[in-house]
């Protein structure tokens, strides 16, 4: 009996919408890495794309823990000698939320061709005014990232979150 892998017209992708409206940015990206990976499927294949779309939404509002606001740095170089640049979380926040949290989550997904593939799946927007028109989307999906995450089966390591339209 041989292993029996997904074929791509096998894999059936869904949208999901994370709210990061109060949520941690920690928590939010790697819950939404796993959806974008895949580990939350039964046919979940390493080095396959079985992962869903994902997208977030209220980025501005994502909470950052301890004193990290005022203490984290995003770097980027130029490509000039000397172009290494430096901002804190606190104006990236300002400037262009959507970064940290297209950030947060991008260094929580493998770093080859098969990550760069996965992330292409990410959208983020700093409001909640977002309207998405698909083939294979749900209406308006919701997760709620606070302390009262609601589970189907009350465990957590079976990665079945509550959906539920608003």
């Amino acid at each position: 009996m041989s292993t029996e892998f997904p074929s791509k017209n096998g894999i059936v992708r869904q949208w999901h919408v994370l709210d990061a409206n109060d949520a941690v940015l920690g928590k939010l990206a790697s819950k939404a890495a796993m959806l974008l990976m895949g580990k939350h499927k039964a046919i979940f294949t390493p080095f396959l794309d079985t992962g869903d779309h994902v997208v977030v939404v209220n980025a501005a509002k994502v909470r950052l823990t301890g004193r990290k606001d005022d203490n984290k740095v995003y770097r980027h170089f130029t490509g000039y000698p000397g172009g290494l640049v430096e901002t804190s979380a606190r104006r990236v926040r300002a400037t262009r939320p959507a970064r940290m949290v297209e950030e947060a989550i991008q260094g929580m997904l493998p770093k080859t061709k098969l990550g760069k593939q996965m992330y292409r799946k990410l959208k983020s927007t700093r409001v909640k005014s977002i309207r998405m028109r698909r083939r294979n989307q749900r209406p308006w999906l919701s997760i709620t990232l606070s302390n009262s995450e609601r589970f189907i089966s009350g465990s957590k390591h079976r990665s079945i979150y509550w959906y539920g339209a608003p």
